[in-house]
């Protein structure tokens, strides 16, 4: 009876977050200060936590302090990429992508895989947070596509990114809760994505034609889908296994989006045209296109100098800044190998280049941090709950209960909690906070190997991306959707379904390799 009460009381303040989240419409902020509220009491009285060491006052304190240690690592990353985003902004850079791609094809599915794969991972990767769907669906929209279509291939397209997006936040999240390896734990991830997201690439291509009409000009084509794939895939998985988090879906994207739109011009070569079919003119060469991405450029180049070029590796790894709380509770960061330095590096240099003064540098980062504010007390409140179940012993609770119901099993499964954290919290770090911990405990009691169930939660909050509503209505908002909100998601749950069903399928028999 105790241990089905512990469970009971484990589960109540997840269950609260969920309540409010999915049924009363609350901000993610608000519930998870809520769930805090909850987890707290039940963790002194029925966890007896702060019965030991130095009382609940210092003991709560330690799980603050590894909560904002923790949230400040992943602010520093998303403050400067919203920095980089507001100057390219600034530099209308988009529009010149936009011209670009118009001069590579008139096609709608190779401009699908070009702007809600290429350009969606892209964005994904550089600066997440919602911004891939900010950004390419109303692009696609200029260039001809209806509204619900142009959000939903975005939505599907840059899922395969999303666990390495904003330069790797979701994996760097799981890193600071677990201290699993991150170039291990990169590896795993990315190899659930290669084998599987032909499912996503596909959709996109598929749904970029409405009911996949071919005729005319649209006659079948079977090449380019395999192409845009590997494309992606090979440096994708490279950068994860050899290089780090960083980098997979950023670098990934420039160097597949390259040569896959570099083979398509290769092609139309024969046949030029002054202006597309969607009426979007000649204007912008690549040397414009290259300065508009040179911060992208600069901070490609300083990760991979920190990671490949031992003697500036050991120098950047040299600065550590820690602390300790009763031995119990702990907290580090690299500030110089962090890629949030890097990130802002990049800014200030890419600013500079491009013509900014200081003012102007000053502005992108005052617009940067006033969309920031919003995820500041969310980040903050999940991870104080998260840290907080971990030190009471709730998520060792719930381990153990997912581990009687769903035995050996389990890897199956694994997946689609990813999917209900980040459907829940409209973000696939925040998933990753609250549920990683779970993950591990539950493959410990199981015997199932931690890296393999902490790679299946990352890869399901990925895909929690494309049906989480938070998603579906900030995109929809970009290109003026009213009430079709449910258009989007219909069509993106059915391909969130097949894929995470698929992911636990492969989760299952890597797990039954080992």
């Amino acid at each position: 009876m105790g241990s089905d009460w512990h469970a009971v009381s484990a589960v109540t303040p997840i269950a609260v977050i969920l309540v409010l989240i999915i049924l009363r419409g609350w901000p993610a902020a608000q519930a998870a200060l809520a769930g805090l509220a909850i987890a707290l009491p039940l963790s002194i009285f029925v966890f007896g936590f702060g019965g030991e060491g130095d009382g609940i006052g210092m003991q709560f304190t330690g799980v603050v302090l590894e909560a904002g240690t923790t949230t400040t690592t992943i602010l520093w990353i998303i403050f400067p990429a919203l920095c980089i985003f507001e100057l390219l902004r600034r530099h209308d850079a988009f529009d010149t992508i936009k011209q670009a791609l118009g001069r590579v094809t008139d096609d709608p599915r190779l401009l699908a895989l070009l702007v809600a794969w290429f350009f969606a991972l892209f964005l994904e990767g550089a600066a997440g947070f919602g911004t891939p769907v900010a950004l390419a669906a109303p692009l696609l929209v200029s260039l001809g596509f209806p509204p619900v279509r142009a959000v939903t291939i975005v939505l599907i397209g840059h899922a395969t990114g999303v666990s390495f997006g904003a330069i790797g936040t979701p994996v760097f999240a799981q890193v600071s809760i677990t201290n699993l390896p991150p170039l291990a734990l990169a590896a795993q991830t990315a190899l659930l994505h290669v084998v599987l997201c032909v499912v996503l690439a596909g959709a996109v291509y598929w749904l970029a034609v409405p009911g996949g009409r071919r005729n005319g000009a649209l006659r079948p084509r079977v090449w380019p889908l395999p192409a845009a794939v590997l494309c992606f895939i090979v440096p994708f998985y490279g950068l994860a296994a050899f290089v780090g988090p960083e980098l997979p879906t950023l670098l990934g994207a420039v160097i597949g989006g390259v040569l896959f739109a570099g083979g398509l011009a290769l092609v139309r070569l024969s046949h030029p045209i002054a202006e597309n079919a969607h009426g979007v003119a000649e204007g912008h060469g690549w040397l414009e296109l290259s300065r508009s991405l040179l911060p992208y450029g600069v901070l490609i180049s300083l990760i991979l100098i920190t990671r490949l070029v031992e003697p500036v590796r050991v120098l950047a790894g040299s600065v550590v800044w820690s602390w300790h709380l009763d031995d119990q509770f702990s907290g580090q960061v690299l500030p110089l190998s962090h890629p949030g330095t890097m990130l802002f590096l990049s800014f200030v240099i890419g600013g500079i280049v491009l013509g900014e003064r200081g003012s102007g540098l000053v502005r992108c980062a005052s617009l940067a941090l006033r969309r920031l504010m919003s995820v500041v007390l969310a980040l903050l409140g999940m991870l104080a709950l998260a840290r907080l179940m971990v030190h009471a012993g709730m998520v060792d609770a719930l381990a153990m209960l997912v581990a009687e119901a769903a035995g050996p099993s389990w890897p199956v499964f694994a997946p689609m909690i990813g999917v209900l954290g980040t459907f829940v919290t409209g973000s696939a770090t925040a998933s990753n906070i609250l549920f990683t911990d779970f993950q591990a405990e539950t493959a410990d009691i199981l015997e199932l190997p931690v890296l393999m169930m902490v790679a299946a939660q990352c890869f399901g909050a990925a895909i929690g991306n494309m049906v989480c509503p938070h998603n579906v209505i900030a995109g929809a908002a970009t290109v003026g959707l009213e009430g079709k909100e449910g258009d989007v998601l219909r069509r993106t749950t059915l391909v969130g379904v097949v894929y995470g069903v698929a992911g636990g399928g492969l989760v299952w028999l890597l797990v039954a390799g080992f």
